[in-house]
């Protein structure tokens, strides 16, 4: 068996890909209203944009413990894995790389974690690179390469409608939560380092919209791209994001993916979210 390849439930990976690549997946778990669910398990997104109508409604997350992770990886070794590498959501926004790197640490160098910066489909390309590479029979350290420099390829912008659930939890601080509330903005975010960061202002969500393609076109250079798009309860959004990308990008689209974002990263952003994550396949 060739290297393993292992994320987390936020990578939002459209479901083809998980059994086509082979990927194995942990879930985070997602608390509505105290009540505990797995994320893409037991727990959707439908889930918590109806708890976000109940104000006092509590909606939380929780990362996959170091034992989930440790019992993943001596299930894939005892079947025959040559190795893991295993990849996920950014260490700026949680504690689950920490965790799978406490698991790896129980099994010396057959498993590697790999921090990737980001969230949704600015995780999945690079889990989808690692595979590609074990696919292509490279060895532990080859994978690992292959996520390493699919992050530095990988690109993620998002707009939202409030600040206000990212201040909630944490992932933004308080001055800028303000300042988008005071002056009555629709705040676009990226991730350059793997916290959230505020990139720019709109007035309106067609706007945002707007400014999140030129972004993308911007992200994309001129080289050949993978195109993902990301929303929460705004199909409508997403889709006409989706459909003036693909005429922007035009030949220079190789893969292109349009998925609703899940309960764990509904819980900090709320709904209306729209994201976009360019992936540069080549320079």
């Amino acid at each position: 068996m060739p290297v393993a390849v292992v994320t987390d439930s936020t990578a939002y990976l459209p479901a083809e890909l998980n059994p086509r690549h082979r990927l194995t997946v942990v879930p985070l778990t997602v608390v509505l209203g105290g009540v505990e669910g797995l994320e893409g398990v037991e727990t959707f997104p439908a889930d918590a944009t109806r708890a976000f109508d109940g104000r006092r409604v509590s909606v939380s997350t929780s990362r996959a413990s170091p034992e989930q992770f440790a019992r993943t990886y001596r299930e894939l070794l005892d079947g025959g894995a040559e190795g893991i590498v295993s990849v996920h959501l950014s260490a700026g926004l949680s504690g689950t790389v920490e965790a799978a790197a406490l698991a790896a640490a129980q099994l010396g160098d057959r498993v590697t974690v790999v921090d990737s910066r980001s969230c949704g489909m600015g995780l999945g390309f690079p889990v989808i690179a690692a595979a590609r590479a074990a696919e292509g029979g490279a060895d532990l350290p080859g994978v690992r390469a292959a996520a390493v420099d699919a992050v530095g390829r990988t690109s993620i912008y998002f707009y939202v409608d409030t600040l206000e659930f990212l201040r909630r939890g944490g992932r933004i601080n308080a001055a800028e939560a303000l300042l988008g509330t005071a002056l009555s903005v629709k705040p676009i975010l990226h991730m350059p380092d793997g916290g959230i960061v505020l990139r720019d202002k709109v007035r309106t969500a067609s706007r945002g919209v707007a400014r999140l393609a030129d972004l993308a076109v911007e992200a994309a250079g001129d080289g050949q791209v993978d195109l993902a798009v990301h929303h929460l309860a705004a199909p409508q959004r997403a889709e006409a994001l989706l459909g003036v990308l693909t005429g922007r990008l035009g030949d220079r689209l190789r893969d292109a993916y349009l998925s609703e974002a899940g309960a764990a990263v509904a819980a900090h952003v709320g709904p209306g979210l729209a994201c976009v994550v360019i992936h540069r396949v080549t320079p």
